[in-house]
């Protein structure tokens, strides 16, 4: 009997179907081997030797595979490919005591019958270039946070984390909040003219050119020039100069790697990426497929940079698709993809179904309503990226304006898909303009000319998916780190969910300002990409990580005792106001707590009054609680706050525990019930959602901001969308328009 050791007890009861009664597949359930919780676990003084425990939780099964490794003729590490897959090899080595035992290391990028009998063919030993790595960057975390993070402590209040990724993509977060406060917005305007052809049939033109100099986008900048130019439209005659057409083609997406799957994931389907990493997780394991079939890996590994894919894969997509759809949607020979990241591993392949003729439709039974998403939204990129472009014709009207004091010219294109090609399989949002038919001379009668005025917009706030896209841009963080990296600062309360948008709290400026000013190499962004790259040469061989660690390590400390013994509580998390205490007299002064900040007595501990800042949401919101009555007991409710923000809580406290939500309305009625308010609240995640008041009587909720209006389609609400649009509420309504229009 040889024994196989996988990391999950969903992927053992895959591969254990296809290896048969020769294999005994067992689960490590993940690490078994990891630094002590309780100190740092590294020797700095000697040569960084990391002091590796095998955790409470881990020792009774570590004790049943070291009884069954014990009696095995072969132990085989099947643990995942990637650097952390790697180091689980290494420490299963250690923990169970493998090394005078026969064993073997085999690796594949999708769990199906036939990748599995190809890793039994060529098994070998563990690449400790692989597992220095995991371990470089799992020391690296360690240094930074276990020393970083009690320096916070000491300066702003305890509890409070910093990492070397986190922290990099707290200070992107911040710069943009700051950026957005600091933006300033400029007026332009534009001219439309709404003209009809001989046929009654009407077309909406936009100004093109004035006196045959191209109109720029801030060529109008105030109502009184667009009104010049309006008036000389309305009395002037509409002429068609040219009526021109051009094809065009649109090349269909790559397949997915890691952050282009949570990117898409996020906008497509509104999954955090850590939801997605988890359900792709599920999908890579094993789904059980019927009776017949039982449990199947339904795509190949999902932490990768890789956009390559297998040339087996390949083949038996360009049968599915002439079976499927005909040979015009069969490419003359397979598309091939090369990865942006310089970093990439070629010899890995991007996320892909394991078979193209499992369609999201055959495995739908299969899955539950989260799993079908995301695997459909996988085989339809992957499929699409195999299929002919998308081909369109744009048609561009000329237009002259004749008989204002300066000749005007205007146009309006249209554009219609002549083959869809690869959108048929993955859909996007493009859909058919089409023209009035008209030709050369045609003259066309005015209806109304207007002015429109706009604004310039500020940077929006990172979204899940643009924040990753950010990191991965600047080099920043690997597959395996974006979804972990946004989960932890928002769990720290360094980000709320806005709208679905990464907004900073006050704890995260100013622990971002103090690392800046401070501890700048720690948030630098190109040294943070440095040290990714540094990793990716001890991955390859072609480094050793002690020094790596060496390198950072010694300067940083050094740094560090200096900043400590400079830098005062008293300077970075307190701040002199004009408030005078009501209960003693003494002044009161601003400070930023585990809640955000508030203002404190300086006499304490004497005096422990507190108050909400004058002018904040928290002040207002204490105003109103004294209006509000226990419905427990009839006392007045007080202000509080609590690990989910600020809520009402009962002055009888702690005879009477009563507590009541804080809620902002949003002016909208309930659709459901036709009695309750919209109210704006948060999950115990921080995450804002929208609910009835009426609740738990009525559950109407939605996850984005109703707009008040409904939808002409279904009459559902509206909401809103991303990137400055509106869409329906209801799901299998596609009505979508821009904020403006709605």
């Amino acid at each position: 009997m040889e024994l196989v050791i996988v990391e999950s007890p969903t992927k053992a009861k895959t591969i254990q179907k296809f290896l048969g009664k020769h294999y005994e597949v067992l689960s490590s359930y993940g690490h078994v081997r990891d630094l002590p919780k309780s100190k740092m676990g590294i020797d700095t003084e000697n040569n960084f030797e990391a002091h590796y425990i095998i955790p409470t939780r881990a020792r009774k099964n570590v004790t049943a595979l070291k009884k069954k490794a014990a009696k095995a003729k072969r132990v085989i590490l099947a643990t995942d490919e990637d650097r952390e897959g790697e180091a689980i090899a290494w420490h299963l080595v250690s923990a169970l005591g493998l090394e005078n035992t026969p064993t073997a290391r085999i690796a594949f990028h999708e769990i199906t019958k036939e990748a599995i009998a190809q890793a039994l063919t060529k098994p070998r030993a563990i690449d400790m270039h692989l597992v220095d790595a995991q371990q470089a960057r799992r020391l690296l975390d360690r240094l930074v946070g276990y020393e970083l993070s009690p320096f916070l402590w000491r300066k702003i209040y305890r509890g409070l984390s910093a990492g070397r990724v986190q922290s990099v993509a707290v200070r992107m977060v911040v710069e943009r909040e700051r950026e957005i406060r600091a933006f300033k917005a400029e007026e332009y305007w534009t001219i439309e003219a709404n003209l009809k052809t001989a046929k009654a049939e009407e077309l909406t033109a936009s100004l093109y050119s004035v006196d045959g100099k191209r109109f720029e986008k801030f060529d109008i900048p105030t109502a009184d020039d667009a009104n010049t130019h309006v008036k000389a439209l309305e009395g002037a005659t509409y002429t068609v100069t040219e009526v021109s057409g051009k094809a065009s083609k649109k090349k269909p997406p790559t397949p997915f790697t890691t952050s282009l799957l949570q990117q898409d994931a996020s906008r497509r389907l509104g999954m955090s990426p850590k939801q997605t990493m988890m359900l792709a997780q599920q999908l890579y394991e094993g789904v059980t497929i019927g009776k017949e079939e039982g449990s199947v890996g339904l795509i190949t590994y999902m932490r990768t940079d890789s956009m390559n894919l297998a040339e087996k894969f390949l083949q038996e997509t360009g049968s599915y698709l002439k079976t499927a759809f005909g040979e015009r949607y069969v490419t003359a020979s397979p598309r091939r993809f090369k990865s942006k990241s310089k970093n990439a591993q070629e010899a890995h392949e991007a996320i892909r179904p394991t078979d193209p003729n499992r369609t999201p439709e055959a495995v739908a039974p299969y899955l539950d309503a989260r799993q079908k998403k995301l695997y459909e939204l996988i085989w339809q990129r992957t499929i699409a990226s195999q299929m002919p472009e998308a081909e369109a014709m744009t048609t561009t009207v000329s237009i002259a304006a004749s008989g204002a004091k300066v000749p005007y010219e205007l146009r309006v294109t249209g554009s219609v898909i002549t083959f869809d090609g690869w959108q048929k399989v993955y859909p996007t949002d493009t859909s058919d303009t089409t023209l009035p038919s008209v030709s050369k001379d045609d003259a066309l009668a005015l209806v109304a000319v207007n002015g429109k005025q706009h604004f310039t917009e500020p940077p929006a706030r990172y979204s899940d998916a643009s924040l990753i896209k950010a990191l991965e841009e600047r080099g920043i963080g690997r597959p395996s780190t974006y979804a972990p990296t946004i989960a932890t600062i928002a769990d720290r309360g360094y980000v709320e969910h806005d709208d679905r948008r990464l907004k900073p709290t006050d704890l995260a400026e100013l622990v971002n300002d103090l690392l800046v000013e401070h501890f700048p190499e720690i948030v630098d962004y190109d040294f943070t990409a440095r040290i990714e790259e540094d990793l990716d040469e001890v991955a390859d061989g072609k480094r050793e990580y002690m020094p790596l660690l060496r390198e950072f390590y010694v300067p940083f400390k050094k740094h560090l005792e200096e900043k400590d013994a400079l830098i005062s509580k008293t300077n970075i998390s307190e701040e002199a106001t004009d408030e005078i205490c009501d209960k003693c007299g003494k002044p009161m002064i601003s400070k930023l707590g585990r809640f955000g900040k508030f203002l404190a007595c300086t006499g304490f501990p004497d005096c422990k009054n507190t108050k909400p800042l004058k002018g904040s949401p928290e002040e207002a919101a204490e105003a109103e609680a004294t209006k509000e009555v226990c419905d427990k007991c009839g006392k007045p409710m007080q202000l509080k706050r609590g690990r989910f923000g600020p809520f009402l809580g009962c002055t009888g406290y702690p005879d009477c525990k009563g507590i009541k939500s804080i809620a902002k309305s949003t002016d909208v009625k309930c659709p459901e019930c036709g009695k309750g308010d919209i109210l704006e609240k948060r999950s115990r995640k921080g995450k804002t959602f929208y609910a009835c008041s009426r609740y738990p009587d009525c559950t109407f909720a939605l996850w984005s901001r109703p707009t008040g209006e409904t939808c002409p389609e279904c009459k559902s609400l509206l909401v809103m969308g991303a990137k400055g649009t509106v869409r329906c509420s209801a799901k299998g309504c596609s009505y979508k328009t821009k904020a403006a229009e709605a």
